[in-house]
């Protein structure tokens, strides 16, 4: 049976492999796989809870936040990456609420994780 292609335009038979699919890749890799499981799913939560589901860079009013209280938007970021550090993966003091802004920032280094740990610290113990 013959049909149209949405990733060419062209008429192939079904069974076509068409060359302009795009191939999907597998992240086979202990992060990709962690970042999926239950444990962590649960984390995020309790830390986006202990944090008040508001971003902690925002919320001190750092790196020019566009609100002090920013709520849309909000990820839990590593401060020691998992892959640089993955026995820390789980630990509340390597984890903290962060708009998409400020996660970005945070990835570049644009944030000095030393700061960032001292927040987390700050949160943890509270």
């Amino acid at each position: 049976m013959l049909k149209s292609c949405p990733y060419c335009g062209k008429i192939h038979d079904k069974k076509y492999n068409c060359p302009k699919k795009p191939v999907r890749q597998r992240q086979d890799n202990r992060q990709g796989k962690f970042r999926s499981t239950y444990k962590w799913t649960k984390k995020a939560q309790a830390v986006k809870r202990r944090d008040g589901y508001l971003c902690q860079v925002c919320l001190r009013g750092l790196y020019h936040p566009e609100r002090q209280y920013e709520t849309e938007g909000l990820e839990v970021h590593h401060i020691q990456t998992v892959a640089s550090c993955y026995e820390k993966r789980l630990d509340g003091y390597n984890l903290l609420t962060l708009c998409e802004r400020h996660h970005k920032m945070a990835d570049a280094g644009k944030i000095p994780a030393k700061e960032l740990q001292m927040i987390a610290a700050e949160q943890e113990e509270k």
